[in-house]
């Protein structure tokens, strides 16, 4: 950023005081002295050329910000950004907020988490996403979704192929032996102080909400997150599998699962969430 004309002129009166041959020679102190307006021309000569400096740079960086593709991340970051029902800035990608109170332009962001991916087969970018609703996890409704691809079809860079993917999650089921501690865990898997009826259960599901965002899931982060509830000694994971909501058949996961939607969820504890609570 420039400098003031007042401090560089001072720098300059510096530099000549510090040189003896100088400081000897120019020994007035008047404002009005030639050599002190010769330090303020100079001075104001050195401001003028700060100055374009600083409005070519902002020029500049603007030239690159247009020009210049845009990363995953980008789209990921305005997928956040997204505010339902606001009003783009005439070509821009920003609101226009100048009437809003902070409050209002956060009801208006929807989006709770995001994620953008390529997809080969369709050579398109996909953009992820999804809202909160009480602390889980859940689609945007039919008009949210139409908003946002119509929010994403104005600023998305020329040429690319874009899809906006808003769905229920994918599935979970699972199986698990749980060998646990009598003195501390009951048949059941509730603690016998009475403080939780259950830890295990409540684990898994703490589990998959803390779950990155399209993120992979690994059974053997699963394990680790039941292995370290006091009272559980070994968690034998003896099935896993999941599946789209819209596929009918679920498929078993071997270490690792991408989800479609973007997250997990077990959606029947009866079926998909069996605890077989064995003492040892």
């Amino acid at each position: 950023m420039a400098r003031t004309i007042a401090e560089i002129q001072a720098q300059i009166i510096a530099a000549v005081e510090a040189d003896a041959t100088l400081s000897a020679q120019l020994t007035s102190t008047s404002v009005t002295a030639i050599w002190r307006l010769w330090t303020y021309i100079v001075a104001a000569s050195v401001w003028t050329l700060e100055t374009l400096f600083d409005s070519f740079k902002v020029e500049t960086s603007a030239l690159i910000a247009a020009q210049k593709p845009h990363t995953l991340r980008w789209y990921q970051a305005k997928a956040l950004a997204y505010q339902h029902g606001g009003t783009l800035l005439e070509g821009s990608d920003q609101y226009d907020n100048a009437s809003l109170t902070p409050d209002q332009i956060a009801d208006m962001k929807i989006v709770a988490q995001a994620a953008a991916v390529e997809d080969p087969t369709n050579n398109a970018v996909v953009v992820k996403v999804a809202k909160d609703d009480g602390g889980e996890l859940e689609p945007l409704d039919g008009s949210e979704t139409t908003a946002i691809t119509a929010y994403f079809a104005t600023i998305k860079d020329a040429g690319v192929k874009l899809l906006v993917r808003s769905v229920n999650a994918d599935r979970l089921r699972i199986e698990v032996d749980v060998y646990y501690d009598a003195t501390i865990l009951s048949s059941d898997g509730a603690r016998l102080d009475g403080t939780d009826s259950e830890p295990v259960q409540t684990a898994v599901k703490a589990f998959l909400r803390a779950a990155p965002f399209d993120g992979e899931f690994v059974k053997a982060h699963l394990v680790d997150a039941m292995q370290v509830i006091e009272g559980v000694k070994v968690p034998d994971l003896k099935v896993c599998q999941a599946r789209r909501d819209d596929d009918p058949s679920f498929s078993s996961v071997n270490v690792f699962y991408q989800p479609f939607a973007g997250y997990l969820k077990i959606y029947d504890e009866e079926d998909d969430l069996v605890l077989n609570f064995i003492a040892d």
